[in-house]
């Protein structure tokens, strides 16, 4: 399918990132550092059936992949309903429906989002030690979610792609382990460098780990060999083991090697703001468009008129660079 929508650097936008809520029952430091945040009012919140219909609108325009995220998404109620209802777009053109959770709740309900058309899973998993994970996260739950990538595999919720945020001083050390479990389990191990992105907006350059160095930590351990693909809009380089081990890795690197050159992703938020970047400061309420009773040509002129907006890269690394005002559980990953 040829997409329809496109930026004013004639970028094809095919990734539809969807926020079904803000709320989530973890605490990471990286994102939810001071307890709960404020919660948007339930009126706010997009419903079901306005979901269901925007993004059958941006299928229309050439969306290929949408992603439901959080806060934690399957804090939502009745999940399964809006999976269902999107999944029917597949007849329309979509290729991809995806689902990124902590995994909390994966152990009683992976068959479910299976059946209920979900295609394929990524789980948060910042640490392999009790201790860690905890500090990490702000609950203690490492084995209920390593239970539940289990219960995805069983659901053949694959690829299975398990992220890494990776900070200094906490988990940095544990990278070439990581690439053990991916091994040892045939799963995609996906290091994140970390953002600007917590709602403390305690950020420093100096908890980055590259992801040259996350590459080198790997590499010593298990030699790693590029994959021959082109990368196009995707947001990881990613590699095989030369020795023919099951299991990949990836490298997403946005603060050190941004690849916002090739970005073909959009974001809606759980509240229906359409934000054109992770970073961007403006954003843009497609709920009271729709909620006004516009015509779905013209809920189509507002999505094509956003999207001409959408940055040409975010601004990190530029002295003017300001963080958004919400952090990553108000946003979507």
């Amino acid at each position: 399918m040829t997409a329809a929508l496109k930026d004013s650097y004639n970028r094809p936008i095919r990734d539809l990132r969807v926020s079904l809520t803000d709320r989530c029952n973890f605490r990471c430091f990286y994102c939810l550092p001071h307890g709960e945040p404020p919660i948007a009012p339930k009126e706010q919140m997009l419903s079901y059936e306005e979901i269901e219909y925007v993004c059958d609108i941006f299928v229309e325009l050439g969306i290929e992949k949408i992603r439901l995220t959080g806060g934690e998404p399957m804090m939502r109620r009745d999940i399964e309903t809006i999976i269902e209802k999107l999944s029917a777009l597949k007849a329309r053109g979509l290729q991809d429906l995806a689902l990124t959770t902590n995994g909390y709740f994966l152990p009683d309900r992976a068959q479910a989002l299976k059946d209920a058309g979900l295609d394929r899973i990524t789980v948060s998993l910042d640490s392999l030690k009790p201790d860690t994970f905890k500090q990490m996260t702000g609950v203690d739950v490492l084995d209920r979610v390593l239970a539940g990538i289990e219960a995805a595999k069983q659901a053949r919720l694959e690829p299975i792609k398990i992220n890494v945020v990776v900070v200094r001083n906490h988990n940095e050390e544990e990278v070439a382990d990581f690439a053990a479990f991916a091994r040892e389990h045939d799963v995609k191990m996906r290091f994140i460098e970390f953002m600007p992105l917590d709602s403390g907006h305690n950020w420093s350059r100096g908890d980055v780990v590259s992801g040259r160095e996350i590459y080198e930590r790997i590499n010593e351990r298990f030699p790693l060999v590029a994959l021959d693909v082109f990368r196009g809009s995707e947001t990881s380089s990613r590699y095989r083991f030369a020795d023919g081990g099951r299991g990949e890795v990836g490298i997403i690197a946005p603060v050190t090697e941004p690849f916002c050159g090739a970005c073909s992703r959009i974001r809606l938020t759980a509240d229906g703001q359409i934000r054109t970047c992770l970073f961007s400061t403006v954003e843009h309420s497609l709920r009271d468009v729709v909620r006004t009773g516009a015509t779905r040509a013209e809920i189509i002129d507002f999505i094509e008129s956003v999207v001409l907006k959408k940055e040409p890269r975010h601004y990190i690394n530029e002295p003017q660079f300001v963080a958004p005002s919400r952090s990553m559980s108000f946003i979507g990953g």
